[in-house]
C-alpha cells in the first residue's frame, strides 16, 4: 500500500442520518441534504457525490497528462461519470463508467491522455481492483 509523504489537503465532513440525512463540510462550503438513490427525497446521494468528485479529479489528471506533452485541453473537456449501486452475492457493490469527451483531440492521443489520467487520478487509484471501472472515450 502506498503511504502519503505529505498531506496537501484534508476534506472534512460531518454527516448525520446516513443516506437520508445531512452532510456539512468543516468550512461550511458544502451543506447538503442526502437522500437514497431512486427515491423522491430532496437531496443528492453518495453515488452522485462520488461521480462528481471523480469526474473533477479525472479532468485534473487529464490536464496534468496534457501539460506534460504541452497539449492544450479543449475548453469543453468533459467527463460524464456513472456510478451504479447494485447488489450481488455478498451484499451491495459499486461499479463505474467514465465517459470522457476531448473534442478536437486526435483519438489516439486522447486515448493516451485518458490512460495516463487513469493511472494518476487518486480516485482511480483508490478504486482500482475494488470495483469494475470502464472508461470510454466519447
Amino acid at each position: 500500500m502506498n503511504q502519503i509523504e505529505k498531506v496537501l489537503y484534508t476534506g472534512k465532513t460531518h454527516t448525520t442520518g446516513g443516506r437520508d440525512g445531512f452532510s456539512r463540510s468543516s468550512d461550511n462550503r458544502l451543506d447538503i441534504k442526502l437522500s437514497s438513490p431512486g427515491t423522491s427525497g430532496k437531496g443528492t446521494n453518495p453515488e452522485q457525490l462520488l461521480a462528481a468528485g471523480w469526474s473533477a479529479c479525472f479532468i485534473g489528471a487529464i490536464g496534468i497528462a496534457a501539460g506534460k506533452s504541452k497539449i492544450k485541453l479543449p475548453v469543453d473537456t468533459a467527463v460524464d461519470t456513472e456510478i451504479d449501486l447494485g447488489t450481488g452475492e455478498g451484499g451491495y457493490f459499486l461499479q463505474a463508467r467514465l465517459n470522457v469527451s476531448l473534442p478536437g483531440i486526435d483519438h489516439e492521443l486522447a486515448q493516451s491522455l485518458v490512460y495516463e489520467a487513469h493511472q494518476t487520478c487518486p480516485y482511480s487509484k483508490a478504486t482500482r481492483g475494488n470495483i469494475d471501472v470502464v472508461i470510454n472515450l466519447v
